[in-house]
This record gives structure tokens, C-alpha cells and sequence, in this order.
């Protein structure tokens, strides 16, 4: 019904009013391509759409705009590539009023922010106790509360008969019921640390052969966008250099992929303070990797540097050469990540696949160093690797673009 009336209201009318204000315009085929061409538009938008917001994590509104952008993009794209005569205002009122459309559906369908969880007991069900916009009611084997918008149970629980035919009766009656842990990680995008899951092909890892699309994809991507940065990379090189003293890069030992050390290349954003030691430490061996909040070290270049994570650029660089992919867990210094290794069980995992430039965890939660933090960071890099799709990529571009503008998560 949504596309239905999107067609109507967002291609269909447009076409009308054009064609028939505008009687110059009957009897060419500039609106007749357009209209068609919007169409098209709309159905690849809204499939787009619905695709990465049916990603775990994700509000429904997510992916509505880069959903658009795209396939309009890449109508307009073959409408150039071809030649074909079209009306640019059709194809402008087109994307304008889908885009509108779209999210007053969102507004309007969306109102209701607290989700109403009846919670069978046994197992691992307390992950949604503390968790915000999620109300938790204990079923106890009585009447299912009217107010309950689905059900979870841990399925791997060996619940008894009673509850197995309840659960199955909650269905049949149209009922939501979740295993607790997918749920817990489609609402918050994160993966359960408890053991290792297997994604939906059944293994451990990533399938070999889109490892390996990625990374010459990345490639692809890399090399004309290097190109392109040359011009700001040499203006960045100048200011550190006349903002303090040192090298216009920073390299350091990382962990990458299957465990393999390289030097990444970066924006040199601090300064070597040796007259304030660094706090006290832990892990007093790992302290000079961690960036605290404030830190003296960084300089007044290098918190504009690492703001709009201009910083990174040059890890291009490093994607050309295939040891780090644009999207991916990002790297940790190879003391850091021992240190965690030692810490935290199947840390390890996280180096199945390529480290990128920017990534799941970097998007929803920034940058972090402390144990505690690590671990919910884990739990966003095992979640990208578990789910690891197009989709889940294009969503991370989408965020990263937010983080650029809006400056959430550096130090």
C-alpha cells in the first residue's frame, strides 16, 4: 500500500500535471521517460529502503535516504550514460516527494517507542532488563498480557513440554516469539560474547569468496580516491608541519588480518609531551597507545584532524596494499591488542576479516581503549562479522558520513 500510493503521489501525478499544464510537453517523450524512469527509481529506492532497515540495530528511517539516493543516482546515471531524453523536474519531484513520503510513513507508523517483552524464564533472558525503550513482563504460564508485543525465549534451554506447546500456541495465535539472543542483537546491533556463533551460511567466518570481492572492490574504490585526495593530503602536510614540529605521518605497529602485524599510515595529530607523564595505568606498558579524553599530547591541528577523521585518510594507502579494507573492526596497536587478547576470550575472532578504515563499532560507539569498553566494542565487531553483507556496509557509510559532520566518538 506504501509503494501504491508513493507511485500515485510521487511519479504518476507529477506526470500529469506536466503533461497535461504544459501542452508543449504531450507530445514529447522527455516526460513519458522520466515518469518510467522515476518508477523504476522508486521500487529500487524502496527496496534499498527496506533492505538495510531490516538490519539488526537499525531504526526503520535508516535507510531511507541513501536508499533514494541510490537509485535515483543510479537512474540518472543510465539516463546520461544513454543519451535518453528526460525532464529533470519530474525526476527532482520524484526523489523530493519519496524521500517525504517515506519518512511521514516513518512519523506516523512509528510512534509507539517502548517495546512491551514477554520474557520466558530459563536460560540467558536477562540481557533485556536494563535495556532502554524495552519493557520487560515475566510470563509466569498464565494468560499472555494484552499489552505484549512479542515474546522471547533462549531456545537453547531446555524448557519442558508445557512451555514448548505455549510457545508454539503463541505462534499459531500470530504471535511474535524471538530467541532471546537474535533478538538482543537485532535490537541493539551487538553480539552476544558468551560463545561463538556461527552467521547464517553455518561457519565461524565470513565465505572466502566475498573476502576476497571485498577486497578487490576496495581496491577499485582506493585508487581513483587517492588520486582525488592528493590535492588535500598536501595541504594537511603543510599545516601540521607549520602547527609543530615532527613528521606529516604517523605509523605504527597494528594487528590485522588472520593475526598479521602492518604499519598503518595516518595524519600525525600529537605532539611527544615529555613534560607531563602519562597517567597511571593498569597495564603501565600499554599506556602511550591509549588516547585518553583531553589528551595533552594531541595537537590544536590534530583535534580538527581527528574530528572530521580526516586523520584516516591516509590508511588508503594501506587498503591499496590489502591490509585493511574500507569497512571492518578497526585496528588495534599490537601491544593493545595482545593486552586484550590476554584479557578478553576469542578476542582473536575479531581477525577473520580485513580491519577498516572506518567500521560497526566505530559508528555506534567511537572510539574507546578501557577492558570494559573493549567488550561491548567486541561485541559490535562479532555482530559485523556474523552479519557480514552489502547492506551492513552501506548503512556504516551512511553513519560514518554522520560521525564526519556531527564529530561523535574521537578523542
Amino acid at each position: 500500500m506504501q509503494l501504491l500510493v508513493a507511485s500515485l503521489l510521487c511519479v504518476i501525478l507529477p506526470w500529469l500535471i506536466q503533461t497535461w499544464s504544459l501542452p508543449v510537453a504531450r507530445n514529447k517523450p522527455e516526460a513519458d521517460h522520466s515518469a518510467l524512469t522515476s518508477l523504476a527509481a522508486l521500487f529500487g529506492g524502496f527496496w534499498l529502503h527496506r533492505s538495510v532497515a531490516s538490519l539488526p540495530g537499525t531504526r526503520e528511517s535508516s535507510g531511507i535516504l541513501p536508499g533514494f539516493l541510490a537509485s535515483y543516482g543510479l537512474a540518472l546515471t543510465i539516463i546520461l550514460l544513454f543519451r535518453i531524453d528526460y525532464s529533470r523536474a519530474l525526476l527532482v519531484v520524484g526523489f523530493v516527494m519519496s524521500v517525504a513520503w517515506f519518512f511521514l510513513i516513518y512519523a506516523v507508523t512509528q510512534r509507539k517507542t517502548q517495546l512491551v517483552l514477554g520474557v520466558v524464564g530459563g536460560g540467558r533472558t536477562g540481557l533485556f532488563d536494563d535495556m532502554s525503550g524495552v519493557e520487560v513482563v515475566p510470563l509466569d504460564g498464565g494468560p499472555l498480557p494484552e499489552e505484549v508485543d512479542a515474546v522471547t525465549a533462549d531456545f537453547r534451554h531446555d524448557h519442558s513440554d508445557e512451555w514448548e506447546a505455549r510457545l508454539a500456541d503463541y505462534t499459531l495465535a500470530g504471535i511474535p516469539v524471538y530467541h532471546s539472543k537474535d533478538l538482543y542483537e537485532s535490537l541493539t546491533g551487538r553480539a552476544d560474547l558468551e560463545h561463538l556463533s556461527e552467521n547464517t551460511f553455518g561457519a565461524l567466518g565470513p565465505m572466502a569468496s566475498l573476502l576476497e570481492f571485498k577486497m578487490i572492490l576496495d581496491r577499485l574504490v582506493a585508487l581513483p580516491f587517492a588520486i582525488v585526495l592528493l590535492p588535500l593530503f598536501a595541504v594537511t602536510a603543510v599545516a601540521i608541519k607549520l602547527d609543530s614540529p615532527g613528521p606529516v605521518f604517523f605509523r605504527q605497529r597494528r594487528m590485522g588480518y588472520r593475526g598479521q602485524e602492518f604499519t598503518v599510515i595516518k595524519f600525525r595529530t600529537m605532539r611527544e609531551d615529555r613534560k607531563h607523564p602519562r597517567t597511571e595505568s593498569a597495564n603501565p606498558g600499554v599506556e602511550q597507545f591509549i588516547t585518553r579524553e583531553n589528551d595533552r599530547r594531541i595537537t590544536r591541528l590534530g583535534r580538527f584532524l581527528r574530528r572530521t577523521r580526516i586523520d584516516e585518510l591516509p590508511q588508503v594507502f594501506n587498503v591499496l596494499a590489502g591490509q585493511m579494507s574500507w569497512i571492518g573492526p578497526r585496528p588495534e596497536a599490537s601491544q593493545l591488542s595482545e593486552w586484550y587478547q590476554a584479557e578478553i576470550p576469542f578476542y582473536r575472532y575479531r581477525h577473520v576479516v580485513r580491519p577498516g578504515i572506518t567500521g560497526w563499532a566505530q559508528v555506534n560507539q567511537g572510539h574507546v581503549a578501557e577492558i570494559d569498553d573493549i567488550r561491548t566494542k567486541l561485541q559490535y565487531d562479532f555482530y559485523y562479522i556474523r552479519n557480514f553483507s552489502l547492506w551492513l556496509d552501506i548503512l556504516i557509510v551512511v553513519k560514518t558520513i554522520r560521525t564526519v559532520f556531527t564529530g561523535f566518538g574521537h578523542k
